[in-house]
């Protein structure tokens, strides 16, 4: 992480928090017209491929079907439920979009995403020990952790935790790490797993169960639609959030180094330890803005849609003070995302004769 006494910190805040304080200032019936469109969007999608998906057995309507149902899925957890999650919307005052009270589709429950998301990662973002998002304790990333026999098949829990995502966010805060290590017992967890099978009872009870059920001639149909479109919106957000903090440029950090850390040193480590990707309006709006993490990491509770319009003034900010701006087309992003799993599942040696990018003199930390 590039080295900023407190003054030139200072000056990074006081610079950030002038666009944060510009964007508050305008916030209005603007803010609240998109949001409320973009519900009726997902809203429409949902209602459009339920109704087509009972028609699936004819294979342009299934495929149809079930893309709306995946979509309407992808917008509503990641352009609606992430981000009014994270509070972007309290200001309207509307209950159902406030960030304490918002329940979306997905496995995880609001309450458990609000704590190892909005608290744990976003306070510790990419500090190894302390943000449990960094590898989802399935991955090694990083030279923090010692390379063993078991990593070298980690790209297969890559692959298994894309395409079970809902589920493995779902079961993070489990911790199960720490399980295994004794820090602390299941029954510690259970009033976390009560509400865990609950949540993911009802959900699974919905798409695999009541809708195949009351459409029961198709039943077979209806249900390979639902989960194809669960398929759809599991590995697209996963892609998503992988390409916005494990690329090749974007950093890690000892706990030492961020110990009593300022405003300042908070936004500065945002900055280094996110990734940004390239894209027209509707990649934008499907990654929930998240194509704009750098943003969205130093502004998490700023509406969403608002980042493009930031963006370049951030992007002089960090030319201002001499800091990376991490970015690049999603082919780019997400191959430096696989190189990475891939590389850190091979002996050190070997990684660094192999991918020199990810050597250990040239990873930093």
């Amino acid at each position: 992480m590039k080295k900023m006494n407190e003054t030139q910190l200072k000056e990074l805040e006081q610079d950030l928090d002038t666009i944060r304080d510009q964007v508050i200032a305008d916030l209005g019936e603007r803010d609240a017209r998109y949001i409320r469109r973009i519900v009726r969007l997902h809203r429409s999608l949902e209602v459009g491929g339920r109704v087509l998906m009972p028609f699936g057995f004819i294979p342009p309507v299934f495929i149809a079907a079930t893309t709306a149902l995946g979509i309407s899925k992808i917008i509503e957890n990641m352009e609606i439920g992430h981000n009014v999650m994270h509070g972007q919307y309290d200001w309207m005052n509307d209950p159902s979009l406030h960030s304490q009270t918002y329940e979306w589709d997905t496995v995880c429950t609001g309450d458990s995403w609000r704590r190892t998301h909005n608290y744990e990662h976003h306070t510790y973002t990419n500090i190894i020990g302390k943000d449990r998002d960094y590898g989802y304790a399935l991955l090694r990333l990083s030279d923090d952790d010692k390379w063993k026999p078991a990593h070298s098949l980690q790209f297969i829990n890559y692959v298994l935790l894309s395409v079970f995502f809902q589920w493995g966010v779902g079961l993070h805060e489990l911790e199960s790490e720490r399980i295994r290590r004794r820090e602390i017992s299941v029954r510690e967890k259970i009033p976390f797993l009560k509400d865990f099978f609950r949540k993911g009872g009802r959900q699974a009870f919905k798409d695999y169960v009541f809708f195949p059920l009351v459409t029961f001639p198709v039943a077979p149909v209806v249900l390979a639609g639902n989960i194809g479109a669960n398929l759809i919106r599991n590995l697209w957000s996963s892609t998503v959030i992988f390409c916005g903090h494990f690329t090749q440029d974007a950093e890690t950090f000892t706990e030492e180094e961020c110990e009593g850390e300022s405003k300042g040193h908070w936004y500065l480590r945002q900055l280094t330890g996110s990734s940004n990707f390239t894209g027209g309006k509707w990649v934008h709006v499907l990654s929930g803005h998240l194509s704009y993490q750098v943003e969205h990491h130093i502004f998490p509770d700023l509406p969403a849609h608002r980042y493009p319009e930031i963006s370049e003034q951030v992007q002089a900010v960090c030319k201002k003070h001499g800091i990376p701006y991490n970015t690049g087309t999603f082919a780019r992003q997400y191959s430096t995302v696989l190189k990475r799993i891939l590389g850190y599942s091979l002996p050190d040696r070997l990684r660094n004769r192999m991918l020199p990018e990810f050597s250990s003199t040239a990873v930093q930390s």
